[in-house]
C-alpha cells in the first residue's frame, strides 16, 4: 500500500487545494463539468486517487471506483472498512461490497471472510460470472479460484477494542463513529457518465451473519446513467427498509436536484423508522455535476473533488 507520503510525491496532491468546510448549505445547484469525485465521509485521499485515474482513463471508471475504495480498504486505521475493521459479536471480521457501472451491470458480494479486497471481487462477480451477488463460503471460494488470497483481516487495535467490548457485551449503534463509516464513492466523467462503489465491514460487534445495506443495490448503492447516482453511509437497516438510493435516484429522475432528492429521501426513513440517535447520510450526483448530500444527525461529513480542488463537506441533517 502507497504510504502518505509517497502518496502525494506520486500524484501531486499539493496543487489541489483541500479544506474542510462547514458550510450553511451541504451541496450546489451548480454543475461542475469535469471529471468529478465524491465520497462519504473525509475520503479525499481515496477520491484523489479515482480523480487521478478518472484523468488518465476517462472511460474506465470502474478502474478509479475500484483503485480508491481499495486504498480504503487496506488502511487498518479505517475500523469500518476492509482490514482492521471492527468484527461481529464472534470476533470474525466479514465483509461487504457491491459496484455498478454506467450501464447497469452490477456485482456485489456479502458476509466474505478473509480477503481484504471485496470491492475487487463484487467487480470479479459482475464481469466473470452470470450472477449479481455471491455470499459467504461461496464468495470465499470464489474469490480464491481467482487468485485472491485469505488473510488475517482483524488487526491488533480492533482486537484490543473487541477483549474491551466482551467485558460488558452492549451493543449499540452509534452516530458517527470515528467521524466514518461504510465508503460509498461516486464518479462522474467529463462526458457524464456514472459509475459507483460501496464497501464496509459493518456495524461492530453485529450479529454474526448481519448483512446491511452496503452490497445492496438501490439500498447502499444505485446508478442509472440517464439520471444519477447516490450512495448511503450508516445504519444499514433503515437504508435497506427505504431503498433510500434508489429513491434519490428515483427522486432526480421526477425532477428533483440531487440535493432536494436526498432531502426527501432522508425524511422518507424519518417518517417510516425509529431514528433517535440512529444517524443515516446520503450523497448524490446527476449527469450535469450537481451533488447533494443530507442526513439524519448532525456530524455527517463528505469528501467532493475535481479538477482545481478536494474538499470534505459538513452536511446539513434533518435534525439540529
Amino acid at each position: 500500500m502507497l504510504s502518505r507520503r509517497k502518496f502525494s510525491a506520486i500524484f501531486g496532491l499539493s496543487v489541489l487545494s483541500t479544506n474542510f468546510v462547514k458550510c450553511a448549505s451541504s451541496s450546489s445547484t451548480s454543475k461542475i463539468p469535469g471529471n468529478l469525485v465524491i465520497s462519504t465521509w473525509d475520503n479525499q485521499r481515496a477520491n484523489q486517487l479515482a480523480l487521478h485515474e478518472l484523468n488518465n482513463n476517462p472511460s474506465y471508471l470502474l478502474n478509479a471506483v475500484e483503485y480508491a475504495i481499495k486504498s480504503v480498504e487496506a488502511d487498518a486505521e479505517d475500523r469500518s472498512v476492509g482490514y482492521g475493521g471492527r468484527p461481529d459479536r464472534e470476533g470474525e471480521v466479514t465483509l461487504d461490497a457491491c459496484i455498478m457501472d454506467k450501464d447497469g451491470n452490477a456485482g456485489s458480494v456479502t458476509y466474505l471472510k478473509g480477503i481484504k479486497h471485496p470491492i475487487s471481487v463484487a467487480r470479479r462477480i459482475m464481469e466473470k460470472t452470470p450472477h449479481v451477488m455471491l455470499s459467504g463460503a461461496g464468495a470465499q471460494q470464489f474469490a480464491l479460484a481467482e487468485g485472491f488470497e485469505i488473510e488475517n483481516l482483524l488487526s491488533e487495535e480492533s482486537l484490543a477494542e473487541y477483549k474491551e467490548w466482551l467485558v460488558e457485551k452492549e451493543y449499540k449503534p452509534k452516530a458517527n463513529i470515528e467521524r466514518h463509516d461504510t465508503i460509498g464513492l461516486l464518479v462522474k466523467n467529463k462526458n457524464g457518465d456514472l459509475s459507483g462503489g460501496c464497501s464496509t465491514s459493518g456495524m461492530a460487534y453485529k450479529m454474526a451473519g448481519r448483512v446491511g445495506d452496503s452490497p445492496i443495490l438501490g439500498a447502499g448503492l444505485f446508478v442509472d446513467n440517464e439520471i444519477g447516482c447516490a450512495t448511503a453511509t450508516g445504519v444499514g437497516e433503515l437504508v435497506l427498509k427505504t431503498c433510500a438510493t434508489f429513491l434519490a435516484v428515483e427522486l432526480m429522475r421526477a425532477g428533483l436536484s440531487p440535493q432536494k432528492a436526498c432531502e426527501a429521501a432522508i425524511e422518507r426513513i424519518i417518517a417510516k423508522c425509529k431514528t433517535d440517535d440512529i444517524q443515516v447520510g446520503l450523497i448524490a450526483m446527476n449527469k450535469e455535476g450537481q451533488i447533494g448530500a443530507y442526513s439524519i444527525q448532525p456530524g455527517f461529513v463528505y469528501a467532493i473533488t475535481e479538477e482545481t480542488a478536494s474538499r470534505t463537506k459538513e452536511v446539513n441533517s434533518y435534525f439540529k
